[in-house]
């Protein structure tokens, strides 16, 4: 019944590439001779063009991390496997595809520019400045989510620290082999890559047990930590980002980002041969509730906590921000665009399937969704021979892998967003704005966060609802901004409506209920703003929908469409 589940959905998505992903395409006219920005005003630094199968890596890497993986185990452990892949597969092919396709396209067709600065042309400055303000909250909170879930992960298992730590290692050392001994990509990779996967079985070696430098840590500073280990490592990860999000790329993003690729598709097609060849049945309930005790109802919860996994605004400030200047071709934004979000779904099944093998009251579905996940990919390894512990710890280091890239670069976009929110400028200020950007982050992870009732609850578990509700609603208004820009364009954009209109209301929704559920809390304070921001954007956006169409000739021409 699984492996129906899995081919069923991966044929729909399939037939959604062929038949949706090629309606979008002429619906925004593509034309392979229109010159994209790579092209038109390649620096050779960040604009350069890219072959095909190099940025599907890129852009699959950069937006696929935990996102797809925890919020799909959250909801279906929470209101049942059904709900959620309903909305994965409904939300992937005509939400999420349609969004990172739409601002890919958006932002070549305005010169590479990013979503915020779409804002800017096409509504006004004060819409600049609230995109501004909405991803880096955003990306605030992805910092928060996962710095939290990664330091619970290395408590609980010492061997994924040793091995992210090897890992980490190996990254800056094929940096140095690649760009100052300049040995060919292929040999350092013949040699780099086996390394990496060496690394699993090292970790279960010596395993970075609690005792050791957290612990150590966390006891020199009592008065911060309180002898909690986690925290210990919470300080660590906010080290680490400091450090990787201000040192060249060339030093560790890209020799990570190229390393942890290879940990990305062999953690997909382990959970694909598993699936296929396991035989696995169908053991948790395909529904379970209205209303989940430490969530809130269906809907709109389900919608903000399956976040990645079906769309998800971070998705735009890749999509506007990195891989719009590299494009080829403008046809290639079909597979990069709409064909990653589709990859991504799939990913949000196989996080799905792991719940689903497990029994109602297993004692897994009461562990955190890393644990769940790497419980689950050990059971899909173990059909191709590998020990089940083996496999975990395998699911668990790709897992952390993809998480320490998410957070370096959410921290290096941060500094991005606060640089241009305030106008910073020059070398220092990279340090400047890094360290605005963790400092909120720090405070959440390192901090006693609760819940409604006052329990203490982890800052993940806590932060994650707004973190979705945020990410949510990054993505309705970045859907609102393309809106905009395709009626002064003369386009179509009946196709959004709908899209634009449910993903606002399930995240305004939910951004009421968590107000009313926290009140003048940390939670419900930042529910408050978050609403306030978006009602004025929304305002801006009608204003410049129905009241400044006379300008969009002038905009079609800075637009550089032809």
């Amino acid at each position: 019944m699984l492996t129906l589940i899995f081919v069923v959905t991966a044929a729909l998505f399939a037939a959604a590439y062929l038949v949706y992903g090629r309606f979008l395409e002429k619906r925004f006219a593509l034309d392979d001779r229109r010159p994209t920005p790579s092209h038109a005003d390649c620096d050779g630094v960040d604009r350069v063009p890219a072959q095909k199968a190099v940025l599907l890596g890129h852009h699959f890497s950069s937006i696929a991390g935990a996102g797809p993986i925890v919020g799909p185990v959250i909801a279906s452990l929470a209101f049942g496997w059904l709900p959620a892949l309903v909305w994965i597969i409904l939300g992937s092919i005509f939400i999420g595809g349609v969004h990172d396709f739409s601002t890919l396209v958006a932002s070549i067709r305005n010169r590479g520019c990013s979503i915020a600065e779409i804002a800017r042309r096409h509504m006004s400055p004060l819409a600049f400045k609230l995109f501004l303000a909405f991803i880096w909250l955003a990306l605030v909170y992805v910092l928060t989510v996962f710095m939290d879930l990664t330091s619970t992960t290395f408590v609980n298992d010492g061997g994924v620290a040793t091995s992210s730590l090897i890992y980490i290692l190996l990254a800056v050392a094929l940096g140095l082999v690649l760009y100052r001994l300049k040995v060919r990509l292929l040999r350092a990779s013949l040699i780099f890559v086996p390394l990496v996967f060496l690394t699993i079985w090292i970790g279960q070696l010596f395993p970075l047990a609690a005792d050791k430098l957290p612990k150590l840590l966390a006891d020199g500073l009592p008065w911060l930590l309180g002898g909690d280990p986690a925290k210990a490592w919470n300080i660590i990860l906010i080290v680490y980002c400091f450090i990787a999000s201000t040192t060249p790329v060339w030093a560790l993003l890209q020799p990570r980002d190229y390393l942890s690729s290879y940990l990305l598709y062999a953690s997909v097609l382990a959970g694909f041969i598993g699936i296929l060849l396991g035989g696995f049945a169908v053991r948790y309930d395909a529904f379970t509730a209205w209303r989940a005790p430490q969530l809130g109802t269906l809907f709109p919860i389900l919608f903000i906590t399956i976040a990645c996994g079906a769309c998800s605004g971070f998705h735009a400030i890749v999509a506007s921000g990195t891989s719009s200047k590299q494009l080829d071709k403008e046809r290639d934004a079909r597979p990069i665009g709409y064909g990653s979000m589709l990859i991504e779904g799939l990913v949000a099944v196989i996080a799905l399937s792991t719940v689903i093998l497990l029994a109602k009251g297993d004692p897994i579905t009461g562990r955190q969704p890393l644990e769940v996940y790497g419980n689950g990919i050990g059971r899909f390894l173990e059909t191709v021979g590998i020990p089940h512990r083996i496999g975990v710890h395998f699911g668990l280091l790709a897992l952390s892998t993809f998480i320490l890239t998410t957070l370096d670069t959410a921290t290096r976009l941060g500094r991005y967003a606060f640089e241009e929110f305030f106008g910073f400028r020059g070398k220092k200020s990279r340090y400047l704005t890094a360290l605005a950007t963790l400092a909120l982050p720090a405070v959440f992870v390192l901090i006693t966060l609760r819940d409604p009732r006052g329990n203490p609850m982890p800052a993940w578990q806590v932060i994650w609802p707004v973190f979705g509700a945020t990410n949510q609603l990054l993505a309705g208004l970045a859907l609102v901004a393309i809106m905009v820009w395709m009626k002064k364009e003369g386009r179509k954009l009946g196709f959004l409506v709908l899209p634009t209109l449910f993903m606002l209301t399930m995240t305004l929704w939910a951004l009421v209920l968590l107000f009313f559920q926290y009140r003048f809390s940390t939670i419900g304070v930042i529910s408050l703003v978050l609403l306030g921001l978006a009602a004025v954007l929304v305002v801006e956006a009608v204003r410049a929908l129905f009241f400044k169409v006379r300008k969009a000739g002038g905009n079609r021409l800075r637009s550089g469409r032809t």
